[in-house]
């Protein structure tokens, strides 16, 4: 192996051309210039009343396994990046909670936000601050709350990705399709790059809009198409490069940023710049105009992935006997007559009894009931702007 995880050329015995395809696929890959950055922050909207603006569902245990989506996050990067080449990035207000859920990440890795500014300008303060730290880090953005399954597959996506990375590319991992969704943007797959250490990578033609109906299912039937589920890996040098040239004014003020970050100036700084930095996402500030250069790579990856978009989708993630609700918590809280299918929540120590009703919504908390059915779960934001409307202190 050479520096950076790459096989040597050639023929001689230390050669890849030299080694059986058993080798090739046993061989190791230096990840010792990795750094995954979790960008952790989110409104609490979509799983209203059980996630808040101060406790996202990102620091829930969803899933029933007694740790949260972010421990859960960090229990499949580590094997990757360990604690010192793990960067979180957070509102001001998650940061004491994110230092406790997760002990061992060194306080200087905690990245606290003064204000949302979408992804592009979370990434963007890591890779800043990263390649000041070093200077030929490969980042690897992960979100804080998306639940994975499948970690040797997760594990080799990421191996691949990073390999590719340091060629130039930007590289998003691409998810298989499970049905035509219209909830997520999709990313046409392009010709193989044909990559030592990388023999899925390919170009990406182009980032596509979440579709309609119709559209997505056309899509799914050319088997060219991937969901775009965020995960973005690139040398940190890159994506500052391409900042500079695709979103000046952000990159510009994340400099100035990243300059005082290890100085007694920085909280000064970073008030200063950061309410004037310009809220775009990750894809428009760079991912779709660098595709457009033929500067993107996806690999197509093979393990589980929902981004718990509603609670419809959270209700596919937990275990349930058949015709029955699932339940997050308590299984003996809740008590069901001739029901079929949904989700209870039952997070107020107390009974939750349902009738005769089918695929319902029910969660239950201290200071606020939610009921829905689970065709509408993903209209449940509605009733929070209606809250905030109403002056309720219950988001």
């Amino acid at each position: 192996m050479t520096d950076g995880g790459q096989l040597s050329a050639g023929t001689g015995p230390g050669s890849w051309a030299s080694w059986s395809a058993d080798d090739l696929e046993d061989a190791q890959i230096d990840l010792s210039d990795f750094h995954a950055v979790v960008p952790a922050g989110g409104a609490g909207t979509r799983l209203w009343p059980l996630s808040r603006s101060d406790r996202p569902k990102f620091l829930l245990d969803l899933t029933g396994r007694g740790r949260t989506l972010l421990q859960q996050t960090w229990d499949r990067l580590e094997p990757l990046a360990d604690a010192e080449r793990l960067l979180v990035v957070t509102g001001r207000s998650h940061a004491a909670a994110v230092a406790e859920q997760l002990p061992d990440l060194p306080a200087a890795n905690i990245l606290c936000e003064p204000a949302r500014r979408d992804s592009a300008a979370a990434i963007g303060l890591a890779a800043a601050v990263l390649v000041r730290r070093n200077p030929d880090a490969v980042l690897g953005s992960f979100a804080a709350d998306h639940v994975i399954s499948g970690r040797d597959d997760f594990e080799s996506s990421v191996e691949e990705a990073v390999v590719t990375a340091r060629r130039g590319f930007v590289v998003t991992i691409g998810i298989a399709p499970s049905h035509p969704a219209t909830g997520f943007g999709y990313i046409r797959l392009g010709k193989r790059l044909r990559l030592q250490g990388a023999p899925n990578a390919r170009r990406v033609v182009q980032f596509k809009e979440k579709p309609d109906a119709r559209t997505a299912a056309a899509y799914l039937s050319t088997g060219d198409y991937r969901w775009n589920g965020g995960m973005f890996v690139t040398r940190a040098d890159v994506l500052l490069e391409l900042l500079a040239t695709h979103a000046p004014a952000l990159h510009t003020g994340l400099q100035r940023i990243a300059d005082a970050w290890e100085t007694p100036q920085r909280e000064a700084v970073l008030e200063e710049q950061w309410s004037a930095l310009p809220a775009i996402a990750i894809d428009h500030a760079v991912a779709e105009p660098a595709a457009e250069e033929g500067r993107v790579a996806v690999v197509p990856a093979t393990f589980g992935w929902d981004d718990v978009g509603d609670f419809s989708s959270l209700a596919e993630l937990l275990p349930a006997d058949v015709d029955q609700p699932k339940v997050l918590g308590n299984p003996d809280l809740v008590l069901t007559e001739g029901v079929a299918g949904g989700l209870v929540v039952p997070g107020n120590d107390r009974v939750v009894a349902l009738l005769g009703v089918d695929d319902l919504v029910v969660v239950d908390t201290p200071d606020a009931l939610m009921v829905t059915t689970r065709a509408r779960a993903q209209e449940v934001k509605k009733l929070v702007e209606r809250a905030i409307e109403a002056g309720l202190d219950v988001v």
